[in-house]
């Protein structure tokens, strides 16, 4: 699988898919609730057969998520015209059905039915968050569709049954790993935690909590902020009066940006470590020069030395004009997991299930998927991201299968 992608992005590369003018699919999205079907640069289906249909939604519009939305909905086009401009699968191009839940749980419920009822798909892929991601998952169970979430952490999104996998590792693994490294590579002992009111952060600040806790360190402060909130002065200042060796923060990157910057303007001096939330495009544009020796858990490593993740970093950059981040990559690998599946077992949703189970050692390029877990949580190693002059790069990496494998 490896070489065969790194040999359709060079492909692509060669035949200038970047001439597409950074659209490489259907450029008028439509709003919230709204669906729009693309077969990502492959015209009319080919001779070989009907287009093979695969379903997608993801936060377009929101704008709490609308760059996440973004990167997901760009990358899985990308992964899409890679592979019809190869010839598709089989000789059938894959075509996108696509929809923005605009971060509406009630708008995840009418997608995942009309997914499931009327479009056809025979699996689909989650580019949400986990409020969408988990109660549209146990409707395709109930249709006994695949769906793959790209990246949303809570638990209850795989839980939903046999046919729901997650691309990305769970919140409770990633935090695991974040308070492994701030503890033994740190050295925290008086950590200071502030996180999101949402399933993301308060789900990750309860691991970090319970790791940190019971290996010496102690959580001096905690602070749970609202999407909405954009000012941190009264809580920055609090957690300087701690004196915390770190502040950890299970947030996404318009908090972490603004919680750096009144860390620096007031002086705070330790260590900041974020999550795969701050891992976004975005976060430098609002973070700016605040940004510098900022950590984060991801599982996406800029400087991987593997050819398919620097070609893919690569393409999206000059087909999109901006970096693709955690949120877009994970995307990306869902689709080719999905596009693995389908070459192993054709489109019969139960066969193409089957096939996902099985998947060992597959290189993507948020790193080695070693395997998943009977309820279909992915297991590979987190990355630890470093902001070195204005970009992220690698830090370090966490493999204890110990601190990596999920408990479901």
């Amino acid at each position: 699988m490896k070489k065969l992608l790194s040999l359709a992005l060079s492909m692509s590369m060669l035949f200038a898919l970047v001439s597409c003018g950074g659209t490489p699919a259907n450029s008028n999205p439509g709003g919230a609730g709204a669906d729009v079907s693309s077969s990502a640069g492959s015209g009319a289906p080919s001779s070989g057969g009907e287009p093979i249909k695969i379903g997608f939604f993801a936060p377009i519009t929101s704008a709490a998520a609308s760059a996440d939305g973004e990167s997901t909905k760009n990358s899985v086009e990308l992964a899409i015209k890679i592979l019809n401009d190869a010839g598709g699968i089989d000789g059938r191009k894959v075509e996108l059905v696509w929809y923005d839940d605009g971060l509406d749980t009630s708008q995840a419920v009418s997608i995942a039915e009309k997914l499931t009822t009327k479009d056809g798909v025979c699996a689909v892929v989650s580019g949400s968050y986990s409020g969408p991601t988990r109660v549209a998952a146990p409707i395709f169970q109930a249709a006994g569709i695949p769906m793959m979430s790209a990246y949303a952490v809570h638990p209850d999104v795989v839980n939903a049954g046999d046919y729901v996998f997650s691309q990305s590792f769970p919140g409770k693994v990633q935090a695991t790993a974040a308070a492994y490294f701030a503890v033994n590579e740190l050295k925290a002992k008086n950590i200071a935690i502030i996180a999101v009111d949402l399933d993301f952060g308060t789900e990750q600040a309860s691991a970090f909590k319970a790791y940190a806790e019971a290996n010496g360190a102690t959580i001096i402060s905690e602070d749970f902020v609202a999407m909405a909130d954009n000012e941190f002065s009264s809580i920055v200042t609090k957690v300087k009066s701690l004196n915390p060796d770190l502040i950890y923060l299970p947030n996404y990157y318009g908090h972490a940006a603004e919680v750096l910057k009144q860390c620096k303007v007031q002086g705070v001096e330790c260590a900041i470590l974020g999550c795969e939330g701050a891992d976004s495009w975005q976060f430098f544009e609002t973070a700016g020069e605040y940004a510098e020796g900022f950590y984060i858990t991801t599982n996406l490593d800029r400087d991987s030395q593997d050819p398919a993740v620097q070609e893919y970093i690569q393409l999206y950059s000059e087909t999109y004009s901006k970096m693709p981040d955690m949120t877009g990559a994970s995307a990306y690998d869902a689709m080719q997991i999905l596009f693995e599946a389908i070459k192993t077992a054709g489109t019969d949703p139960a066969a193409i299930r089957d096939a996902i189970t099985g998947m060992t050692n597959i290189d993507t390029v948020t790193g080695t998927l070693y395997r998943y877990t009977a309820a279909g949580s992915a297991v590979k190693p987190v990355q630890i991201q470093v902001v070195k002059d204005g970009a992220f790069h690698h830090y370090g990496v966490i493999e204890d299968e110990s601190i990596i494998v999920p408990e479901n």
